[in-house]
């Protein structure tokens, strides 16, 4: 009898800590929601309404029939010798400085991330953490030597240059990304390609991508990710060409700008936002795969 007294307390306590922390898991997922999504819906609600309709009552959640209106995104992606922002243009160019960004990280992280985790050489223990040093190096103290460089070049006002420059800002921590992924790997999946009589390059392109493509999809999109909200470097290279402006730097002017209304501007925000949550969840299955990979060492 006095043995079943401490086991009907044990699955009494596991019952309520089953039932508390079933309720506070939605509360909290709640409150995540809430404080998450709330401002991005007050941006969208902003950009679908008229200036005189926000002057008239800017607190209000929701918007009515008669105030609907697409005329802020016709706006800012109309040309500016059309009278509009140009966002358009922003947009290809931020897309094509992301793309090259992403492509060029990719071509030499991957062979770096397989060096690291499959070759022994000396210090290759430790070239991870050189890396991530490499990477923690502040953005403004490379910016000035970086703009000289590249002024020299002839690469200071195009959309090539910044892709370089943000290419050697995310090869670094791309590179452990993947690194981490590749040692999870199994060398006897290698051994048995080379069996098969795959050169080690051959078993890189058709075994090894094949098994990193979460790894590869996640830091591809961490990548992207970088290149499209950077403004630093964006603002110091192409600054002085308006055409090549990417979709930050155009929304800095539209911030700056003091006879631009404000429905104007939250119409750029969430043209700047939704590649990147599209893109998001399009690739949520990989990404997830992508991000835990490596965490379980066994």
């Amino acid at each position: 009898m006095t043995q079943n007294v401490p086991q009907k307390a044990a699955l009494s306590r596991a019952r309520f800590e089953e039932r508390f922390f079933g309720v506070a898991r939605w509360i909290v997922i709640a409150f995540l929601a809430v404080i998450t999504l709330l401002p991005f819906y007050y941006m969208v609600l902003l950009s679908l309404k008229p200036i005189d309709a926000l002057l008239l009552d800017p607190g209000s959640l929701w918007i009515s029939a008669k105030d609907f209106t697409l005329s802020t995104y016709q706006d800012v992606l109309r040309s500016t010798d059309d009278g509009g922002q140009g966002f358009l243009k922003f947009l290809v160019n931020s897309a094509l400085v992301s793309l090259g960004t992403v492509a060029l990280t990719l071509v030499a992280a991957v062979p770096g991330a397989y060096a690291v985790s499959r070759l022994k050489f000396f210090g290759h223990r430790q070239v991870s953490a050189l890396f991530l040093a490499v990477y923690m190096f502040p953005a403004t103290l490379l910016a000035v030597p970086l703009f000289v460089i590249f002024a020299k070049i002839g690469l200071s006002s195009s959309l090539v240059g910044l892709a370089i420059v943000y290419v050697a800002q995310t090869v670094p921590v791309s590179i452990y990304m993947l690194k981490n992924y590749l040692v999870t790997i199994p060398a006897s999946i290698e051994e048995a390609a080379a069996l098969d009589g795959c050169s080690r390059l051959q078993t890189v392109r058709k075994v090894i991508l094949p098994l990193a493509l979460p790894s590869l999809m996640a830091t591809g999109l961490y990548v992207f990710m970088i290149a499209w909200n950077e403004f630093l470097f964006a603002l110091l290279f192409l600054a002085a060409d308006p055409g090549q402006w990417t979709v930050s730097l155009g929304l800095a002017q539209l911030s700056n700008g003091i006879e631009v209304p404000k429905t104007i501007l939250m119409a750029g925000s969430v043209v700047l936002t939704i590649p990147v949550v599209l893109l998001f969840f399009a690739a949520e299955r990989l990404l997830t795969e992508g991000l835990t990979s490596g965490a379980d060492k066994s």
